[in-house]
């Protein structure tokens, strides 16, 4: 989440520099988001290390699960610099047209992260530690790639410090969609360790199907916005060009991609939940409970994918402030009221319930945040063929 501030912020910045031909902008843009992003890195690291166990308790972890929580807590934290420095270039590289360089530093790490695993879980015996340092380890190869990409092939992005130069006005600019985007998605982690706690009255075994569930919905939620971000660029470097046709081409693409995406998950969580579920460690009691929240979660499916198109949307116009908007009236005001009033009188299957009904409200509060947006920025942006005239 807090990755996103240098690494969304700034890519968002860059692609409407890119449509305005500001290249050399551009190019220090990326300077100060890399260095930004380790000395927010640091940071991350000091404060995590420092509130270890509050924090660990918000998590959800309990006297059961608390020490392999903490063991993978830790190597997590010290390793925060690495995670964060990642999400920065794997951002903005797109914004160049480095889609396929962006992809192959991101696979590299769960590559090396996927090898590593067993390694050092079961050969070397560190257990929930050997995971979290292989993850880490996974993001200091990424940085490597990156770093060495970014040296080697990029023209208008650099890691070079020398010359360096920025205003207050255009650190403001990175900060206005990169602070939104931090912050929708660490409320997004937040809901998740509340809805931790809530189910913890009903015991741990429910706090582990959830952890599977989730990662399961995960998948399916990144595949999303994989999509949705590969617009993103496209969507910023013509708004900065003033083309609105071809924006509104990307857009609807976007939208049609994203909701194909997202029925076609629907049907699969509908229809086979329990051999999802059944790939991972399961009891049959948490097995059962995930069969019956996969199909409720993913009734979420269609509204998340108009949601997500359009908070991209949002940060790619400069709006960050909107997908905050949308990511707080969505956690705060639905799914955590309705979990805990829900799970009164419909236990597990009410804390599930708060979810498409989040995802709902939202999705109408995005429809209204973007017909401001078409109105007023989008819609006054001359047609090709009236500029021709």
């Amino acid at each position: 989440a807090l990755g996103d501030i240098f690494g969304l912020g700034g890519s968002s910045f860059i692609s409407r520099l890119f449509g305005e031909k500001k290249f050399e902008d551009a190019k220090r843009i990326s300077v100060f988001s890399f260095y930004g992003a380790i000395v927010c890195g640091v940071v991350v690291t000091v404060v995590l290390m420092l509130l270890r166990s509050p924090i660990l308790g918000l998590l959800g972890a309990s006297e059961a699960t608390w020490e392999y929580a903490s063991q993978y807590y830790t190597c997590i934290a010290l390793g925060a610099p690495f995670i964060i420095v990642a999400l920065t270039p794997s951002n903005q590289l797109r914004t160049e047209g480095f889609a396929t360089a962006s992809m192959i530093g991101s696979v590299l790490g769960a590559v090396v992260n996927i090898i590593l695993d067993p390694v050092m879980i079961f050969g070397l015996g560190w257990g929930a530690a050997g995971a979290a340092t292989a993850t880490v380890i996974g993001n200091v190869c990424t940085d490597i790639f990156f770093v060495w990409f970014l040296i080697k092939k990029s023209r208008n992005l650099s890691v070079n410090p020398k010359g360096f130069h920025i205003s207050g006005a255009e650190i403001g600019a990175v900060f206005a969609i990169g602070i939104p985007a931090s912050v929708t998605n660490l409320m997004q982690s937040i809901g998740i360790a509340l809805t931790n706690r809530a189910l913890l009255g009903f015991g741990d075994d429910k706090v582990a199907a959830m952890g599977i569930v989730m990662k399961i919905n995960m998948i399916a939620a990144l595949v999303l916005v994989g999509f949705a971000f590969g617009g993103q660029p496209l969507i910023g470097y013509n708004y900065g060009a003033k083309n609105r046709e071809r924006l509104m081409k990307t857009l609807k693409l976007s939208l049609l991609t994203a909701v194909v995406i997202m029925t076609i998950g629907l049907i699969v969580f509908q229809v086979f939940p329990g051999q999802i579920m059944s790939i991972f460690s399961a009891t049959d009691e948490m097995l059962q409970m995930g069969k019956s929240a996969m199909r409720l979660l993913s009734l979420c499916f269609i509204p998340a994918a108009f949601g997500i198109v359009f908070s991209t949307l949002f940060q790619a116009l400069g709006f960050g402030t909107y997908s905050l908007l949308m990511t707080l009236l969505r956690q705060l005001i639905i799914i955590l009221p309705a979990a805990w009033i829900l799970s009164k009188f419909l236990g597990v299957t009410g804390v599930w319930l708060a979810y498409p009904l989040a995802e709902i409200f939202s999705l109408t509060c995005a429809f209204f945040f973007f017909s401001r947006i078409y109105k007023r920025q989008i819609k006054t942006i001359p047609l090709q063929s009236e500029k021709k005239a």
